[in-house]
């Protein structure tokens, strides 16, 4: 897996109804939607849950291999998680070779638990595709703003985010220009044992840490040189209104949720 497959963090600008979200809205319906995908029990529910996905990613315009790319990094997790419910739930066998048993039951547990983490990434991508950092950022805080009344950093703790999110691209494509420059030096990371490849990785981590210090301290001097000095005072360009689509998304969510909790008492 190449490093410009990991798309975390990326945004990719569009005019769709998912981008014209509320980022609250947004924020309020990925919350929501995970709590519904743990409540799924059975066919029905999870593919329900399936469908509104499926609708929502057509509706954001964001092309399928945009998510599928998304997903690369996590392959390994999600074998690893199939092969252990795979193998390793009891129930009514359907193949056995020594101690390997495959059983009705772990095929069915394993497709579920694989469905459900791919559906937490997708839904956790379209977040982030269709909202940009800044509207991310403030879509949080807003949110979170009753904490402060407890004298919690609600801005403070938005604004980390938002800049760990912004900068996950860029330390990639740093780390692939790093990686670039060692093989054209005549680095080898390929062979070797584990030992030797944790040995190449120096000289890739010592330029990708300094550059890293580099870039958050510009970053600093560009924020002073702005008068930034954090929530006191501060106004925004842009002021979040909750508008008609924003409260139909969260009904629909709602809705979702509780369809899937009767379901599941239902067995379903």
């Amino acid at each position: 897996m190449a490093l410009k497959d990991i798309t975390l963090g990326q945004y990719f600008p569009g005019t769709s109804l998912i981008h014209r979200f509320d980022p609250r809205a947004k924020i309020l319906f990925t919350v929501l939607f995970i709590a519904t995908i743990f409540l799924c029990k059975n066919v029905v529910s999870y593919g329900l849950t399936l469908v509104a996905l499926l609708v929502l990613i057509a509706i954001s315009r964001v092309r399928p291999k945009v998510f599928l790319k998304g997903m690369k990094p996590i392959i390994f997790i999600v074998i690893c998680t199939a092969l252990l419910n795979l193998f390793y739930t009891s129930g009514t066998v359907v193949w056995s070779f020594g101690i390997l048993k495959i059983t009705e039951e772990g095929l069915w547990k394993a497709g579920f638990m694989v469905l459900r983490i791919l559906m937490l990434i997708a839904c956790t991508l379209l977040l982030t595709y269709t909202t940009s950092p800044i509207a991310l950022t403030d879509g949080l805080e807003r949110l979170l703003r009753p904490l402060k009344k407890v004298n919690f950093p609600v801005h403070e703790l938005s604004m980390m985010m938002s800049i760990a999110l912004r900068f996950i691209p860029t330390l990639i494509q740093e780390t692939d220009k790093i990686i670039s420059a060692q093989k054209a030096r005549g680095a080898d990371f390929d062979s070797g044992g584990l030992v030797q490849k944790a040995k190449a990785l120096i000289p890739i981590l010592i330029p990708l840490f300094i550059s890293s210090f580099r870039r958050a301290e510009e970053l600093a001097i560009a924020m002073e040189c702005r008068c930034y000095h954090g929530d006191e005072g501060r106004t925004s360009l842009r002021q979040l209104v909750m508008a008609g689509r924003d409260w139909g998304l969260l009904v629909f969510s709602i809705a979702l949720c509780a369809g899937i909790v009767v379901l599941r008492c239902f067995g379903l």
